[in-house]
């Protein structure tokens, strides 16, 4: 029998943790898990501060908003990290990791604080990069804000009704995906446009980069509905598994849409700054 309303708007996890407890292997594979996601962004942000002479100056924004997104992300993601592991103490009775009683509750909201700083700034930064032919700068730019704000605040606000109130839940999972389709239709319309007149190599850059948008961001409606995606009910599976597979699902979207997609988007950069005549290498050597 599930203890619903035991702990309130909480998280499924803390859910799980107070039923039934985690494993050894089910804890630390979380653990471990949100280490490398932090871990990684710290990676990135050197990758981003050393790449960013590689392109001419009239992209480099893009390269700053990389940064901006992996300082973001290596802290939050780090106290997120330092939550999990500050929830749950271990139970040498029955041998499970359980949730404190004198510990602050595990709180998916530090991510959707980080989403709240990082969405804007991954949406802004592939318009430093590409040529909008028809479409205006600031139009499209408050767009992308206005929408990825309000899918992240919508989200937020549902995520605290996963146990206690589906309904709410899943009305407010809907909320935000109407806005994260209309990011979907205007990233697709900014790459199109963005694709003509750009060197071929910039080309095949950019329909990279809406390929990996678009799957890397379909994981987090994905991560969002896990407890229901492993009960097939309106009742949410206080399940060790589905935590474990949230965080990675989590993970790997964050480490796909923030860095892989800045990688793309600086790769693309070096090719329409060759095309333009910045020849980073040259100018070293000349130096």
């Amino acid at each position: 029998m599930y203890l619903l309303n035991a702990l309130g708007n909480a998280t499924f996890e803390n859910y799980v943790g107070l039923e039934s407890g985690f494993t050894e292997m089910a804890y630390q594979m979380s653990a471990h898990v949100l280490t490398v996601g932090y871990a990684v962004m710290l990676a990135a942000l050197f990758y981003f501060v050393l790449t960013i002479k590689t392109v001419a100056p009239k992209y480099r924004i893009s390269s700053v908003l990389s940064v901006v997104v992996m300082v973001s992300a290596f802290l939050l993601l780090m106290i997120q990290q330092q939550n999990w592991t500050s929830a749950f103490v271990f139970d040498t009775e029955s041998q499970r990791y359980v949730l404190g009683s004198a510990t602050d509750l595990f709180n998916n909201g530090y991510r959707y604080l980080n989403w709240l700083i990082d969405v804007p700034m991954l949406l802004f930064q592939i318009l430093f990069v590409v040529t909008l032919t028809s479409s205006k700068f600031s139009s499209v730019r408050n767009k992308f804000f206005f929408h990825g704000t309000a899918m992240i605040v919508t989200g937020y606000i549902g995520q605290f009704y996963e146990v206690t109130n589906p309904m709410l839940f899943f009305f407010w999972g809907f909320v935000s995906s109407v806005f994260f389709v209309f990011i979907l239709i205007i990233m697709k319309k900014v790459i199109d446009e963005g694709k003509q007149g750009a060197p071929e190599g910039a080309q095949r850059y950019l329909g990279m980069i809406w390929k990996l948008f678009f799957v890397a961001w379909m994981l987090y409606p994905g991560a969002y509905l896990m407890p229901y995606l492993f009960s097939f009910s309106l009742e949410p599976a206080l399940s060790e598994t589905a935590v474990v597979a949230r965080h990675i699902t989590y993970t790997i979207a964050d480490v796909a849409s923030k860095v892989i997609y800045g990688i793309l988007l600086t790769l693309a950069a070096q090719e329409m700054s060759k095309a333009e005549g910045y020849d980073y290498e040259k100018i070293e050597n000349a130096i």
